[in-house]
């Protein structure tokens, strides 16, 4: 792979259009309001989308070759995810709620948001690069979700009962988990493999309506990125630098060697790993805000990880050629 490739069609369209979002939320002509509206456009319209209608072109050999790649996105990303929260566990001033939102962020990549953005110019527009975003989307929407919750839920009601408060009831973990598949960026990749697998042809003459609608997905995505870190507050501490070197160097080591121990397809591994090693999911920062929980240090780390995602995509593939290399 062409590390000048990837910079020149990978990173810097990133770093233009996230700065032009950036630059529109600092003169104040686009706001955080209007990136969650955009946002809701890209998770709800944009990205599922894009999914279904380019897994729909894939074939059952295709499917068959990806179930390493499930395996291999859910045992390492949730590995990461709970190695984040018992490591910020540790920090006395941490509580479990601050823990679980430190996993929510700097143990989840943002593949909704940045994963077609950055696949797509590196390994070509397939159905392949389409799988690698929904394993993974459904790995961090349908799991990392969930568990972080439940785990924030359980050290507010922990709180509450030691200060004597009224106990607050929250939801089920399960009740996440179901919201979560009620989503279209959850269901639509479910529905294009089952289509896939049943063996129904997909006519070419519908994928055009599709594509118009998901063209906007990558560049939506990082324009309102943009906007959203123009609103954040950045300050540097010990924290912010741990969070940010586990989701971009311990996550991206952990699905790279546990690839090459299931003997994943090479093509596949290099897409995962390069997932692996997004910035944190945006979904953290929002769980965040809404429960008022750690929200400085977690828009930090989500800043400090953007900016060092331009260094550690070229590196994380040229590391990942070099381990196939020798393997």
């Amino acid at each position: 792979m062409n590390i000048t490739h990837v910079i020149l069609y990978a990173i810097v369209p990133i770093i233009v259009v996230m700065l032009l979002g950036f630059v529109t939320g600092k003169r104040g002509i686009f706001t955080g309001q209007d990136a969650k509206k955009f946002n809701k456009v890209v998770l709800d319209y944009a990205l599922p989308a894009a999914l279904f209608v380019s897994i729909v072109q894939a074939s059952r050999e295709d499917l068959v070759k990806d179930i390493k790649l499930t395996l291999v996105s859910a045992i390492g990303i949730m590995a990461c995810f709970m190695l984040v929260y018992f490591v910020f566990r540790l920090f006395k001033k941490n509580t479990g709620a601050d823990a679980a939102v430190s996993a929510l962020i700097s143990g989840s990549p943002t593949i909704g948001f940045l994963g077609f953005a950055v696949l797509e110019p590196i390994f070509g527009v397939n159905p392949r690069v389409a799988l690698v975003v929904a394993i993974v989307g459904i790995v961090v929407n349908a799991i990392g979700i969930p568990v972080g919750l439940s785990l924030m839920n359980a050290s507010l009601d922990k709180q509450a009962d030691a200060q004597g408060a009224t106990k607050k009831k929250h939801e089920s973990a399960w009740l996440p988990v179901l919201h979560a598949l009620e989503q279209p960026v959850a269901w639509a990749p479910i529905l294009a493999v089952i289509w896939v697998v049943i063996g129904i042809p997909w006519p070419d003459y519908l994928s055009p309506s599709f594509n118009l609608i998901a063209k906007a997905n990558a560049s939506m995505a990082v324009f309102s990125a943009g906007i959203t870190l123009s609103a954040i507050k950045f300050s540097m501490n010990w924290q912010v630098v741990l969070g940010s070197i586990m989701k971009m160097f311990v996550m991206p080591l952990v699905v790279l060697l546990l690839g090459l121990w299931f003997h994943m397809d090479a093509e596949n591994l290099k897409m995962l790993v390069v997932a692996a090693a997004l910035p944190p999911a945006f979904s953290g920062i929002i769980i965040a805000d809404e429960y008022n929980t750690y929200v400085a240090t977690g828009t930090s780390s989500l800043t400090l990880s953007v900016i060092l995602f331009i260094g550690c995509c070229p590196l994380w593939l040229w590391l990942t050629n070099l381990a196939l290399g020798m393997a």
